[in-house]
């Protein structure tokens, strides 16, 4: 399991490299979003990687990692905005923006420790394309939470489920590089 916590803090470095570099471009535009605006945008990237999964023709020169990348960066962002609330203007600095993405991965990153310890590392013997299957999965199960707004009778909420999308891009991302 000690691979495990070093692998999933690489990936989250390079994920949050690219984050802060974004928030120097563009600040925090992001933070007008809504949660179904965040969440299609994500169902945007898995869609995407599972075509790049299905397809041996390629059109645009970007692979799954970036895809990847970009659903963990995506959920994030959505965890921010659940705590945060949606703003009608850019409201965070990149440090302000930066710590709170660390505390969202600092509370998923131990749901995953949790999970995989209880598991015993089931997700070492998945496939990609899997684990990119299971994240469309989720995003179905928050577009329904979404248009019950925000209602659930037995089911986890919808930052949960961002939260098991991280950590199965990480896990997608942990098998990619160790090809």
């Amino acid at each position: 399991m000690q691979d495990t916590s070093k692998q999933y803090d690489a990936v989250i470095d390079t994920c949050k490299s690219l984050f802060t570099k974004k928030m120097s471009d563009y600040g925090s535009a992001w933070r007008i979003l809504r949660l179904p605006s965040l969440t299609d945008q994500i169902f945007i990237k898995a869609q995407r990687i599972r075509g790049l999964q299905e397809n041996d023709v390629r059109k645009v020169d970007e692979g799954e990692v970036s895809e990847f990348i970009g659903i963990i960066n995506y959920c994030v962002m959505a965890l921010i905005q659940l705590k945060k609330g949606v703003v009608e203007q850019p409201d965070l600095l990149t440090d302000e923006a930066v710590t709170l993405y660390e505390e969202q991965i600092a509370t998923t990153k131990k749901l995953m420790l949790d999970k995989n310890h209880d598991y015993g590392e089931a997700w070492r013997d998945m496939r990609v394309s899997s684990l990119t299957d299971l994240i469309l999965q989720k995003l179905l199960r928050v577009k329904q939470i979404e248009d019950n707004k925000g209602k659930t009778l037995v089911s986890e909420g919808i930052d949960a489920n961002y939260q098991d999308m991280i950590n199965y891009a990480v896990f997608a991302l942990i098998h990619l590089n160790d090809k």
